[in-house]
């Protein structure tokens, strides 16, 4: 039994990655994993379900890593502040990890991207880690307006959507330890992003509703 949900759970993985979550349906899935289509309702109910499952199995892991490192960093700052950079490392690098050892999940993670099903799988699955990874990086810039850290919170995600997913990198980023490689990069980028001075047009559009209450 177990066998067959994990058949089912690896099939539903590679073809949602080769043609997105659209386009396949559940009974291509049987087909490909040699299993009935009540196989799937005995252990999934629904191709919903069936998804929610595909990301859990991988990203729970990789989000309990997270916490884990979170906890340490803000253990070492010793009730002060953690620096961006650590809070940051703590949220990417076990991402990378996970990419390392299971590209073809990094390929489903894009065709969710890509078809705009990530907002209600972050809701489900990536909460608690966005809570407090959001909520450490912004105790660390009390200089930045709400609307700034906003603004910059979505160029993160932005960034590391198109990193994890994208194809279009300069040559050297397709060697061995390529998605190490490519969070290092992006590290350094989003760390300086959320450190830099708030923008002039954030500190005008301030100003300007300051002046309208």
């Amino acid at each position: 039994m177990i066998e067959t949900k994990q058949k089912i759970l690896d099939t539903a993985e590679r073809l949602i990655a080769e043609q997105g979550y659209a386009a396949t349906s559940l009974r291509h899935i049987i087909a490909e994993a040699g299993v009935n289509l009540a196989a799937i309702h005995y252990h999934f109910g629904s191709k919903e379900e069936l998804l929610d499952e595909v990301i859990v199995r991988k990203a729970e892991p990789m989000n309990q890593e997270r916490l884990a490192r979170l906890d340490r960093v803000e253990q070492q700052a010793g009730g002060a502040t953690p620096p961006v950079k650590a809070v940051l490392a703590a949220l990417l690098r076990p991402m990378a990890e996970t990419a390392d050892q299971d590209p073809s999940f990094v390929a489903l993670m894009g065709r969710i991207i890509a078809e705009g099903l990530l907002p209600s799988i972050v809701e489900r699955h990536f909460r608690e880690v966005s809570t407090r990874v959001l909520g450490a990086v912004r105790r660390a810039v009390p200089q930045l307006s709400d609307e700034e850290f906003a603004w910059r919170t979505q160029f993160m995600f932005g960034a590391m959507a198109h990193t994890m997913t994208g194809a279009n990198f300069p040559h050297s980023a397709h060697r061995t330890g390529d998605f190490r490689e490519r969070i290092e990069r992006l590290l350094t980028f989003v760390t300086a992003g959320f450190e830099a001075p708030a923008t002039r047009l954030a500190k005008s559009s301030e100003k300007v509703k300051a002046g309208e209450r």
